[in-house]
């Protein structure tokens, strides 16, 4: 794929709706070489390889000393597991009639539900830890906090183009939900679209963010062989406006320099019947990223690049 700048939108139509989807594999080559030369310019790439995993963090988080421009908190009285937080669609725009569910990845209480997150969930092949703390960074500034803010500037963006925005939790409860719940929630709201949002704790020297694009499953209660496409598309369009938005580069560490990454072990993505990618927005490890990931003004870009990305699919 080829991150061109600000103009850069994937010419392949989306298969689920148009036809195939072809990719130009001799597209990753430019692209790979392009995102590096980006990296270099905002502060340059270092040797190591990190796991890259979106979902491998048990630690507790530190103390946050959280940047004083940080989103004011919300309230932690729970709600019930079926009614995710949910916005009043704007009057008009070009998004109206369009559901599109955020997923901020982990909850800010989890470290003190050890117990509830750690029980296994059938994630439709085997099964997985309900949910992880997520990782922080080295001044603790936890990936918890970074997603839900990264969620509320992006639900507010969508909303402003006419979408109807729910979102998975909302520190609303004590503890996940867990990642078949996540799953539940975008399925039952039949969305047009779900991101879900992270950010990784590899070593540091790894930089960069990555999309993750669901693999074909399929077996028990897994089978994502219908949204494999669709999701690929909303993918590579999210990862297009990310780079020429916020100015990252595809991880140097995972992806192949291309920013996509294939999995088939998450349960997130294996349980959704609908069109779904997580974005690793940075690793909080490195502090040349946890620099970013720590500014409201680049979690704005962050905002908007997967905002961006996220109407160019749905109005494609």
């Amino acid at each position: 794929m080829s991150y061109v700048g600000p103009d850069f939108e994937p010419p392949q139509p989306r298969r689920s709706r148009r036809g195939p989807l072809t990719v130009a594999l001799a597209a990753l080559v430019p692209g790979a070489l392009l995102g590096w030369l980006v990296y270099e310019t905002v502060g340059g790439s270092g040797d190591g390889g990190g796991s890259g995993e979106a979902a491998v963090r048990s630690s507790p988080p530190a103390a946050s000393s959280a940047p004083s421009d940080d989103a004011k908190e919300p309230s932690a009285e729970p709600t019930p597991s079926d009614a995710p937080s949910t916005s009043a669609p704007a009057a008009s725009g070009p998004l109206k009639g369009k559901v599109v569910v955020i997923d901020p990845g982990h909850n800010p209480s989890n470290f003190q539900h050890p117990t509830e997150i750690n029980r296994k969930v059938n994630i439709g092949m085997n099964w997985k830890e309900c949910d992880t703390t997520g990782t922080s960074t080295n001044d603790g500034y936890t990936e918890a906090k970074f997603t839900l803010d990264v969620a509320h500037r992006l639900r507010t963006l969508l909303e402003e183009q006419g979408a109807t925005v729910k979102l998975t939790q909302d520190d609303d409860r004590p503890y996940g939900p867990c990642v078949d719940e996540r799953a539940r929630i975008g399925n039952a709201a039949k969305a047009d679209a779900v991101v879900s949002i992270h950010a990784d704790g590899s070593g540091a020297g790894n930089r960069g963010f990555h999309v993750i694009l669901p693999g074909a499953v399929h077996g028990g209660a897994a089978d994502t062989r219908a949204i494999v496409a669709p999701s690929r598309d909303l993918g590579e369009r999210v990862a297009g406006r990310f780079v020429a938005v916020t100015g990252s580069a595809p991880a140097n560490y995972i992806g192949d320099g291309s920013g996509l990454v294939t999995r088939k072990d998450l349960g997130g993505l294996n349980l959704s019947t609908v069109p779904k990618v997580f974005i690793e927005c940075g690793n909080m490890r490195d502090s040349k990223d946890a620099a970013l990931l720590t500014s409201g003004a680049w979690r704005q870009k962050a905002a908007q690049g997967i905002s961006e990305g996220i109407t160019s699919f749905l109005r494609a």
